[in-house]
């Protein structure tokens, strides 16, 4: 055996054909007898010319590829963790060559929660991220064409079963905690023509104030556990609150009975606008426990309670929150009563009264300028207003909460109707007084504290952060959604929530880690991390040119999170 750590190198001429070649010779004792023990071939001169050049200035990569990693490979792991792909595979079998359902709706939800755009789309955003790598497919493969061709076997009925099996997995594998689920309705505007004939999309009252456009409704269901959704349910859009959720209630305990699994106590906590006589009647035959809220100006009675006979709530959470305990019959049982008093919901809604206060005033004030003008003859032409369309007018303008109460108008008749309003000050105090700042709750759980009660209720939060996220432009928009019929719009609202119960999954293992960001800010940092491809020039003797990968700078929040998540293993080798 020989050590060529104990040999010294030689350089060596060679002539071949009459041009000198060059070799380092490594010489050692073998057997006490000097012996070449390598040969390494270095060429020309030209070449080890070029080669100590390069070692001086190396090459300059001529080109680099940027490639969405961060956000993607997070809730990609997510959907790893659950199964997904596996549970969507499972109910709706592959057919065809190219991707699975599984596949399409796993990278139409990815697409929703990092970067929503239309399906057109989908293969121009696909091409920069990392899931060129994980989830290999072709251009032809990712067209709209190719997408809802796929789709087209998802029947209401499959989505129905695949939620149900989900919903299953997560309480099972996942631990959530189900003593309080929440449940809301929302509804998203659309551009859908009224020629077009889909049942779902129609006019109704938009929450977002898009009463011009054919909206859909969407209900759902939620953990207080990160607001993980176990259930939702697509309805037209003409159809309010308080009716839907007489039909979603009978749906939802059939959800409860699935999803129970030894859990003795699940408390449904929803909001004052699901009220209604039947949805009360299916949920006290169900075993769901419940909190809810009452209409205040329905229950007058109960407002005029003075603060005296209130109790200061106990714990730092509840800071400046009162409570007034009593029995009372509610859609036809006798139910436990809350009305609690916050000095913070107080100050919010003054600001907003006054508001209105001041936007209503000042469009009296114009109206009443206007009616001057017209009678002083500085105004002619168009229609001559009446009493009765400025009553309208009027009318339009204090529609808003409270405001016919606060300010006193009268309209009076001439050959120019003339407005006056006054501000009630005795009615404002009498507000402030008896409504403001008054929440009314109701429930079942006749043994819980007053503190238990308003910590449930307010657990409704976790649903109006996700109809929130859901409205984000930016991430798990449900928008742009741009779908002509009722079976696309079921598909588009199934993706839509997978994308929430990833994002959600995703929030709640950073907790778990010991990270408590907001969804908005956790997708924010991860969108930031990206991987940066190098393609360097091939060199002569190179069969392919040289790449080198790394990802961009990060912050130190972004590393703890790569750390944390364990992400690098995604990483391009």
């Amino acid at each position: 055996m020989y050590d060529l750590t104990k040999g010294m190198p030689s350089l060596t001429r060679k002539l071949i054909k009459g041009l000198p070649y060059y070799y380092v010779r490594h010489c050692q004792r073998v057997d006490g007898r000097p012996t070449i023990v390598k040969t390494t071939y270095l060429g020309s001169l030209e070449r080890i010319l070029q080669a100590l050049d390069s070692a001086a200035s190396p090459p300059l990569p001529h080109t680099a590829e940027v490639l969405e990693f961060g956000a993607i490979a997070a809730l990609y792991d997510q959907a790893i963790q659950l199964g997904l792909v596996d549970l969507i595979d499972a109910q709706l079998p592959k057919r065809d060559q190219g991707l699975s359902v599984g596949q399409y709706l796993l990278l139409a939800a990815l697409n929703r929660a990092a970067a929503p755009t239309s399906k057109a789309q989908l293969a121009r955003w696909y091409q920069h991220t990392i899931l060129t790598r994980l989830l290999p497919a072709t251009a032809a493969q990712l067209s709209s064409q190719a997408f809802w061709n796929h789709m087209n076997r998802v029947e209401e009925a499959d989505i129905v079963a695949l939620e149900t099996q989900l919903s299953q997995r997560l309480v099972r594998d996942l631990k959530l905690n189900l003593r309080t689920l929440v449940y809301d309705g929302t509804n998203f505007f659309t551009y859908i023509s009224t020629r077009t004939p889909a049942t779902l999309p129609a006019r109704g009252h938009n929450k977002q104030k898009r009463g011009d456009l054919r909206q859909v409704n969407l209900g759902m269901l939620v953990s207080t556990d990160f607001h993980v959704p176990l259930f939702h349910k697509v309805y037209t859009g003409n159809l309010n609150d308080s009716t839907a959720f007489q039909t979603i209630s009978q749906e939802l305990c059939q959800r409860y009975r699935q999803l129970a699994q030894g859990c003795e106590h699940i408390t449904l906590i929803f909001d004052k606008g699901n009220n209604s006589a039947e949805a009360f009647e299916t949920l006290d035959q169900s075993p769901f426990h419940f909190i809810g809220s009452l209409v205040p100006t329905q229950h007058e009675d109960l407002l005029k309670i003075p603060l005296a006979q209130f109790e200061l709530l106990s714990g730092e959470r509840f800071a400046g929150c009162l409570a007034y305990r009593t029995r009372k019959v509610v859609f036809s049982h006798q139910r436990t009563v809350v009305v609690t008093y916050n000095e913070h919901l107080l100050d919010g809604q003054l600001q907003g009264i006054n508001a209105s206060l001041q936007k209503a005033r000042r469009k009296l004030d114009e109206l009443q300028t206007s009616l001057r003008r017209r009678h002083e003859g500085r105004v002619k032409g168009g229609q001559s207003p009446t009493v009765q369309t400025v009553s309208r007018r009027v009318d339009t303008i204090l529609s808003g909460q409270f405001l016919k109460s606060l300010l006193r108008c009268e309209v009076a008749g001439g050959t120019v109707p003339t407005l006056t309003y006054r501000t009630d000050t005795a009615a404002f105090s009498r507000l402030v007084r008896t409504h403001l700042g008054k929440t009314i709750l109701f429930t079942d759980n006749d043994t819980w504290t007053n503190e238990e009660i308003v910590a449930g209720y307010r657990a409704q939060s976790h649903i109006e952060s996700a109809f929130r996220d859901m409205k984000n432009p930016h991430f798990l928009g449900w928008s742009p959604m741009f779908h002509w019929t009722d079976s696309k719009i079921r598909v588009h609202a199934f993706y839509c929530v997978l994308a929430l119960t990833l994002t959600s999954l995703l929030q709640r293992a950073l907790h778990q880690r010991g990270l408590d960001l907001s969804m908005a800010r956790a997708l924010e940092l991860l969108s930031g991390i990206q991987e940066v491809l190098l393609l360097y020039p091939r060199q002569p003797g190179q069969a392919q040119p040289r790449t080198a990968t790394c990802l961009s700078k990060m912050d130190p929040d972004q590393q703890d999170l790569l750390l944390k998540l364990d992400l690098d293993r995604y990483q391009r080798a």
